[in-house]
């Protein structure tokens, strides 16, 4: 399958998740969570989901425990919104790219010099 091809199943399958945690998933262990991408097996058998967790430790492992006891449901959601040979399923992964920017971005005010003088 073309890489442009699986950027927009990608893409497709990110905005479906994204839509359906926010608005129909009723998990209180669910927190404040963002799709942040989805990377799809070539043969579209199997699809790891990116999120970032808003809180702590405890919100990031509580959040990624409810969705992935609510993987039937949301692989459910994608097969139905989407036209695809087969639904993948789902692995759901907490996004490090977040925590590494926000990492950066202080190690980086860190090192500004004073502006006394």
């Amino acid at each position: 399958m073309s890489s442009g091809r699986m950027r927009r199943v990608d893409e497709a399958m990110r905005a479906v998740l994204s839509d359906v945690i926010a608005s129909d998933l009723k998990d209180p262990r669910v927190g404040f969570v963002t799709v942040t991408g989805v990377k799809t097996s070539p043969d579209l058998r199997h699809a790891r989901v990116f999120v970032s967790v808003l809180g702590d430790e405890d919100a990031r492992a509580s959040s990624l425990e409810g969705l992935r006891s609510a993987h039937g449901f949301l692989q459910r959601r994608v097969a139905s919104e989407l036209t695809l040979k087969h639904t993948p399923t789902l692995t759901f992964e907490y996004d490090t790219s977040v925590d590494r920017g926000m990492r950066i971005t202080e190690l980086l005010g860190d090192t500004e010099p004073s502006s006394s003088g």
